[in-house]
């Protein structure tokens, strides 16, 4: 039976009704009957090939939401009939150092679930048993998509560069990694302040979790925050005044960016870092135990994306209201009727 999916047939191309058959299932494989699919901008960038290495016709989709309907032979931790997510990586050697320390997301050998393989903007996809998470019915099923990158983005830093409930957090960007982070750093027991260079999100911060507000566009913010922070995570993908934001932390605090900044380098001078032991690091994703551990915590704290949902048919609809810059915060396609 094919898969019925939507695609780009080339760079920067409207997705199209395209169908593809799938070979045998693997050993350790689950195939999953898709219920809904989050659209990341990581799927624009992979549509437009901005990163260099897509391959066409392109099926997006790595926020996946579905119930598993068959398994391979060795596959031992879900079952036939449980909802579970999938998001940007469909399977790990296993082998590699970095898996063998827990850090499957970091593999040297990771497949991912768009990269030389079809994704979520279809009726069916099929990843390693690994990448499947179950979803706990304390998370609202239809709107988890997102969770499973952009959440586990945000998400990671907190527990990867050890962050106390005590520390003070900076997050730069009310998007769509900001407002995830914004949430989870507040019930992390931070005191949390939300970056921005507009005014008119300041109550939507605040909403989201933010004890304080900094606009960024008035001089002397940064310098007036000099010595602050534990943590800066920093969630856009523009050009920023690095200095400054490293100046805005405390000693030993730490820098993390997890936006996708291809403008230009983020360059800091050597005795910003030196005088007060002060590190500039990044963080992407998350391990599967982490993204196990990251639903229990949105459970627990009624942590969920904000979303704008369009059908699965109307998936370009979806794309350009996301190109357009509309979104607020997600964007979410859904077979459900």
């Amino acid at each position: 039976m094919p898969v019925n999916a939507y695609a780009a047939m080339e760079k920067g191309g409207k997705l199209e009704p395209f169908e593809y058959e799938f070979g045998d299932l693997g050993f350790d494989e689950v195939e999953l009957e898709i219920e809904s699919c989050g659209i990341c901008h990581s799927d624009m960038s992979m549509i437009d090939n901005e990163w260099g290495f897509s391959t066409y016709p392109l099926v997006p989709g790595h926020e996946v939401v579905g119930k598993v309907t068959k398994t391979g032979d060795g596959v031992k931790a879900v079952q036939v009939g449980q909802r579970v997510g999938l998001g940007w990586f469909a399977e790990s050697c296993r082998r590699c150092r970095p898996c063998l320390s827990g850090h499957h997301n970091l593999c040297t050998n990771s497949t991912a679930t768009i990269v030389g393989r079809h994704g979520g903007f279809a009726d069916r996809v099929r990843a390693s048993e690994l990448w499947c998470i179950p979803i706990p019915d304390s998370v609202d099923a239809v709107t988890a998509g997102p969770l499973f990158c952009g959440g586990a983005t945000v998400f990671n830093p907190l527990v990867q560069y050890e962050v106390s409930p005590m520390d003070r957090v900076g997050i730069i960007g009310i998007g769509g990694l900001g407002h995830l982070a914004l949430q989870f750093a507040r019930a992390w027991g931070c005191e949390v302040t939300a970056f921005t260079t507009s005014d008119d999100k300041a109550q939507q911060a605040k909403d989201l979790g933010a004890h304080h507000v900094a606009n960024t566009r008035d001089e002397g913010t940064l310098k007036k925050l000099r010595g602050s922070f534990d943590l800066i995570l920093n969630t856009t993908a523009v050009g920023l005044p690095w200095s400054d934001y490293v100046g805005a932390l405390c000693a030993k605090g730490r820098f993390v960016n997890v936006g996708g900044n291809v403008e230009e380098p983020i360059s800091v001078g050597a005795f910003d870092l030196i005088g007060q032991e002060k590190r500039v690091g990044g963080s992407g994703l998350a391990p599967p135990v982490i993204m196990q551990r990251m639903l229990e915590f949105c459970g627990r704290h009624g942590i969920a994306p904000i979303t704008d949902r369009f059908s699965m048919d109307d998936c370009n609809d979806g794309m350009q209201h996301l190109r357009d810059g509309k979104a607020r915060y997600r964007v979410v396609l859904t077979r459900q009727p």
